[in-house]
């Protein structure tokens, strides 16, 4: 005979990823996202893009399909030797010298490419690997900048919703001050007063004024769950607020904090590619999709066009992927949705 087993209910997360999966399109956002996010950590451990900054073409080398540039390829040409003087003794024997040295070097040198799958910059960086490894500064910063924010909202909305009051009305003047300021106008004025360059610094800018979302939100959820049945028996039992408030609140509204991540993301990659753009992003050295793209405008002018599709066409990608499982992540996890 065999045993009868009740029946157990499907939590929040098993039925958020039960909606995910039947939705293609996210799924197919979510795969694009995870290829992304394989690159930077292929691109942070060396294994892909770690020669990027080698000068394997030659300057403004075209894309492959293009072929190659015959002016580039006329310039690439050695220029034949000089003819020896023969009235001077001492200037024959230093267009020798000139001419073992030279050969010496040509033998030393790799040969540069004519071509490369998609181009070269103005250095003969591969393009392609330059993007890689651009995208990896992008995306940490993103990341890194989002988790901060929320993590900053989460603990404010906290604090400002379960405890109210005073605490509620400090928070909120805090939050009037950050949102009666447009955002990319904060964003350039932290900048200015930190005057440092770096990643850092990028996801500090960004970490420190993007908030403001994450915590209007939370903020809301625990006003109304600090009211519910279970915070208050966990009152009764003699919790602690900061127990009541992570350990009991928190699980209930940790996919609020969830999606505002996602969110969050996508927006603070368009912001640190308008810092490097603007020229308050990474230093010299450091390459990002704003920092090529800042190389690009120049590029513009003289036909050369690759370098710019190359980091505009990684980050609409990536965005428009993160945006498309964002909107999905938060539909799944609506209690609301059936």
């Amino acid at each position: 005979m065999t045993p009868n087993h009740p029946a157990v209910s499907p939590g929040l997360w098993a039925l958020a990823w039960r909606r995910l999966r039947a939705d293609r399109l996210a799924m197919a956002a979510l795969a694009v996202v995870g290829l992304f996010l394989l690159s930077v950590l292929l691109s942070a451990t060396g294994l892909v893009a770690a020669d990027w900054e080698d000068e394997v073409a030659l300057n403004y080398a075209p894309p492959t399909f293009l072929g190659p540039d015959p002016a580039l390829a006329a310039l690439a040409r050695p220029a034949p030797p000089a003819p020896p003087n023969a009235f001077d003794p001492l200037a024959a024997d230093l267009d020798a010298l000139r001419a073992t040295l030279a050969a010496r070097g040509a033998a030393a040198a790799a040969p540069k490419a004519a071509t490369l799958p998609f181009g070269a910059d103005k250095w003969g960086h591969d393009i392609v690997k330059k993007t890689v490894k651009g995208g990896q500064t992008s995306i940490v910063v993103g990341l890194v900048a989002a988790l901060l924010a929320v993590a900053l909202g989460t603990l404010f909305g906290a604090l400002s919703g379960f405890y109210g009051g005073r605490v509620d009305d400090l928070f909120n003047w805090f939050y009037s001050i950050f949102t009666s300021i447009p955002s990319i106008l904060m964003i350039l004025t932290v900048a200015a007063v930190l005057q440092t360059k770096g990643v850092l610094s990028i996801v500090l800018i960004l970490g420190l004024t993007g908030w403001t979302g994450p915590y209007r939100l939370i903020r809301a959820e625990y006003i109304k769950h600090k009211a519910r049945e279970y915070v208050m028996a966990a009152d009764a039992i003699g919790a602690s607020g900061w127990r009541k408030m992570f350990g009991h609140i928190f699980p209930n509204v940790s996919h609020v904090a969830l999606v505002q991540v996602s969110i969050l993301v996508v927006g603070f990659i368009k912001a640190e590619v308008i810092l490097s753009f603007l020229g308050f992003g990474v230093p010299v050295g450091v390459v990002s999709w704003g920092s090529m793209l800042n190389e690009a405008q120049n590029e513009l002018i003289l036909g050369k066009w690759w370098q710019l599709a190359a980091a505009a066409g990684a980050m609409a990608i990536l965005v428009t992927a993160f945006s498309l499982f964002a909107d999905a992540l938060r539909d799944a996890l609506d209690p609301k949705v059936k």
